[in-house]
Formats: C-alpha cells, structure tokens, sequence
C-alpha cells in the first residue's frame, strides 16, 4: 500500500498540473480573443433586403464584441433610407449611432417590394426623414478623424458614390487632411461586395458598381489601403432567409418582416442571395474557414465593366466551403436576437 506521504504528493503534483493547465486555459483564451473592429458600414438600403441581413450580422457581431460600429451611412438618396437604418439600429439598441446620408439627387434607387416602408411603419427609429441625416462625406471625415491610426474597416455593399466623394474631399473642421490622406492614415483596410467574374473568367456588369461607374473607377484606381471584393458569383450562391421568417418564436423583428414581405413579394421560397451578408463576415471575421482569397486587379471601364487585368491589388473572395453550410451559419447569425428590445 502506497504511504500517506506518497499520496499527499502526488495529489499535489496533480493539483500543481491541473493549475497550470487551467492558467495556460485562460492566457490561450485571452491571446485568442480579438478586439472589436472598428466598422463604418456604408449601404445603399431600399432596393435590396440582403443589406438587412448584412447589418443584422453587423449588430449581431457587436454584441459579441466582435465589432465596433462607428458610423452607418447610406450611399442611396431614396427617402426610405435613412429611416431603414434608424429603425435596425434601434431595434438592437443603438439608436445612438450616427446615421449620413447621401445629400444629392442620385443614386436614387427606390424599394419596389415595399419591406423598407414596412418596417418603418412598424417600428421606433429616431430618424424619420433623409433630411435629418448627416451629409455622409460629413460624417465619414468627421468619425475618422477621431480614430487611432490605421484602426478602421469600411465595409461597403452599395454603391461607390460617397467613398469618391470622400476621396475628393478637402480639408475641413474636422481634419486639414485631404480625403485621400485622411482615408491613407485612418482606414485600414475596405471590404466590399462589388464587381464579378463572367463566363469569360475576365468580365462582368455588376449593380453596385455599374450604377456609378465613374465613382467606382474613382475608387478603385486612386483608394489608398487594401481592398477585398466579395464578387457578385459569391452571394448568388449563398440563400438565407427562409428559416429566419419560419423562425415562430422570433416576434416583432424588423429583420424578419424585411425578408417576409420581400420574400412574400417574390415568391420566392428558398432564400434571398446573401451577397451583402458575405462582405460583413468576411470584413469581421476575416475569409476563413468559409473563403479563400485569389489576388487580382482589376479596371472599371466607361459603361461600368469591371475587367480583370495583371496584378495583385485586390483580395478576391472565392468559396473554400459548400454554399448551403456557410448559408447555414450566416442565417443563424441573422437570427440572433438583441438582449432588450424596444417597444413598438
């Protein structure tokens, strides 16, 4: 029989290993856990309802405390925009976060299937109109002059239009960098869902771009930080919605009445195209385990082709796993519910 001191040590040797596992435990954890990026989300809301699911996502991440977000703007003039982004923000409690809009007269892409007036009329939101919005090159100098050096993500899913703007800016109250510059020292890096590959393996007309195409050639021959592209064959492929509006115990959501008044409009029963929604996972939680990256560039021609041409200036996503099981993890990501609900 082992004696009393035998044991009493070799308890103590186990106890002295298990302490130390559970440190080691604790300093992995903590190395792991990454701070919140600090996002400006720039969105042409109305015309499509994935750019619901993309700041679902967005809110979703930052009550896990996986993002920060900054600013959100719209890159679209029809009426119902800013109201739309007012409403999800309070819908996740943060009506606090400032709201630009574009203050000219186009890009005007209007909501045909009627879920953005939907879901205004069914929801609190502070900003009723366009008009009580911030001018978005306003707003975007304004917030990144605030931020530490090369700290920001601006992640884009709509049109170009006020990232040139931006890039063309001058020097203001907020900061004497130009646009250019100040973009150069406080982005690090733009995420967005724009461009495609064709048949060709070369070409491709895509929405976002070729709805402003000389912002879009703006942007892409002069942005001073890298870019990532989540292309138009990515999101095409990827269908979420169906389980978020099957979904009985999610109440009052304006995320779920979005996809089923659109959904319902289309008749359309196995799921909306998760292009935007792609861009945010990406820009948050980096391309893996769902994409891989291929380097390329590219050129936006007059008529707003994007062309693939020699070099490696852009990240271009493609797909490192099957659509359905990324679909199945965005959609779950949609579906997360913020902690305090406001009342309708």
């Amino acid at each position: 029989m082992p004696s009393t001191n035998y044991l009493l040590n070799n308890m103590n040797l186990k106890s002295a290993s298990l302490i130390l596992l559970l440190l080691f435990a604790i300093s992995f954890c903590k190395a792991q856990k990454r701070n919140p990026v600090p996002v400006i989300f720039d969105t042409d809301i109305a015309g499509d309802y994935d750019d619901v699911g993309a700041m679902a996502l967005l809110h979703t991440f930052a009550d896990k405390g996986e993002a920060k977000i900054l600013a959100t703007i719209s890159c679209n003039a029809f009426e119902t925009t800013a109201p739309t982004i007012s409403v999800i923000n309070t819908y996740f409690g943060r009506p606090e976060i400032p709201i630009g809009i574009l203050k000219k007269s186009k890009p005007n892409k209007d909501c045909p299937q009627q879920w953005a007036q939907a879901i205004i009329a069914g929801y609190p939101h502070n900003i009723k109109s366009n008009s009580q919005a911030v001018e978005a090159v306003s707003l975007y100098r304004k917030v990144l002059a605030t931020q530490t050096d090369g700290s920001v993500t601006i992640i884009s899913v709509g049109f170009f239009t006020n990232l040139a703007d931006l890039l063309r800016s001058g020097a203001d109250k907020y900061s004497s960098l130009t646009g250019e510059q100040l973009v150069k020292q406080k982005v690090k890096k733009l995420v967005s869902m724009a461009t495609g590959i064709g048949t060709d393996g070369k070409t491709f007309s895509e929405y976002n771009v070729n709805v402003d195409a000389a912002s879009a050639q703006e942007v892409f021959k002069n942005w001073p930080t890298p870019i990532t592209l989540s292309g138009f064959e990515i999101g095409e492929k990827i269908l979420t919605g169906i389980r978020l509006v099957n979904n009985y115990p999610i109440q009052n959501s304006p995320i779920k009445d979005a996809f089923q008044v659109a959904l319902e409009k289309d008749k359309n029963t196995v799921g909306r195209n998760s292009w935007d929604e792609t861009a945010v996972l990406t820009a948050i939680r980096g391309a893996k385990p769902y994409f891989t990256y291929r380097k390329l560039d590219m050129e936006i021609k007059d008529d707003g082709t994007n062309v693939i041409i020699p070099g490696e200036r852009f990240l271009y996503l493609q797909l490192a796993m099957e659509p359905a099981a990324i679909a199945k993890d965005i959609e779950q990501l949609m579906m997360h519910q913020p902690i305090k609900k406001p009342k309708r």
